[in-house]
């Protein structure tokens, strides 16, 4: 079966900032892929040239089948695309919005009703209130709404859920795997690791680079280090104190904890214990974790910055 995406040794630069360095990737139909790294990664840049809204410096990317400088306009009438900032007309009601959306793509609001249903239920109420007044949650789901009513077959979301409230974003991505059993491909970036494990596969990315490719359950399942989640009284100069010590391989904040990965593997609590009370640190507390998505993420940071 050929991928619905498929991105080969793409490359893209703005005068002297590299955005993509040789990206391959490829995404299954009806998949629901993660495109996973913080501001900057490249993901954006990624999407618009999938969009066919930018020319790669070099190399192929196909959307079902259809290279994206050449099949340009065939690509625009089969994908969905939700950008990062909100880019509807906000002059527009929420019912003008989709309606216009779907004139132009030839279609009606009633024709694929039941494709955004779920969705657009939930704003239905305020079909006439201007897209401009809406709640952040609102203006997503609405985008939503008009990046789906023509039935694409490829979905494309740039960080749907930036700045959106932690109940939203649950709801969100509920119903983007709602769509995915449409037979709808999806493909979304997003900076926050937790999303990472709802999606089928992820490419996690940083400074234009893509460093993994896999199901985020095997991504952490290769990971072959162990994890002290470290805490004490003074967070800001526990910090300070971990980076020099001299068995750090990496130190990062996570939450109210430190995550510690030692350079040599028969490091102990006991003996990181020791040190920090040398340090004068107390209420030191110190227990092995298991790793997460975020673990591999800043793990393979540390690699590609050596």
């Amino acid at each position: 079966m050929n991928p619905s995406i498929l991105v080969n040794n793409v490359n893209k630069s703005y005068k002297d900032v590299v955005a993509l360095k040789d990206v391959n990737l490829e995404v299954d139909k009806a998949e629901l892929f993660g495109v996973i790294g913080p501001d900057g990664a490249g993901k954006t840049t990624l999407f618009r040239i999938l969009t066919t809204l930018l020319i790669p410096d070099s190399g192929i990317a196909k959307m079902a089948g259809y290279d994206v400088v050449k099949d340009y306009k065939k690509i625009r009438n089969l994908v969905g695309y939700m950008p990062g900032r909100f880019s509807l007309y906000q002059d527009l009601s929420v019912e003008e919005n989709l309606e216009f959306f779907a004139t132009t793509f030839g279609t009606t609001i009633k024709e694929n009703y039941e494709l955004i249903k779920d969705i657009y239920v939930q704003i239905e109420p305020f079909k006439k209130r201007l897209a401009g007044k809406l709640s952040g949650g609102m203006k997503q789901k609405l985008a939503l709404s008009c990046a789906l009513i023509h039935r694409p077959e490829i979905l494309i979301l740039d960080e749907p859920t930036t700045g959106v409230d932690a109940v939203s974003r649950k709801e969100f991505w509920e119903m983007l795997v709602r769509i995915k059993n449409e037979g709808i491909t999806i493909i979304v970036s997003t900076p926050y690791m937790d999303e990472a494990g709802i999606c089928d596969r992820v490419a996690l990315m940083q400074d234009g680079h893509v460093m993994e490719v896999d199901t985020p359950q095997h991504i952490v399942k290769k990971f072959d280090r162990n994890i002290l989640a470290i805490q004490a009284d003074d967070m800001y100069h526990l910090l300070r104190d971990m980076q020099k010590y001299e068995f750090t391989h990496s130190i990062y904040p996570f939450g109210d904890t430190l995550h510690f990965i030692s350079n040599k593997n028969e490091e102990t609590g006991q003996q990181i214990q020791q040190y920090l009370e040398g340090k004068g640190h107390s209420a030191i507390e110190i227990k092995s974790i298991h790793p997460n998505i975020e673990d591999v993420f800043m793990e393979l940071m540390v690699r590609s910055e050596r």
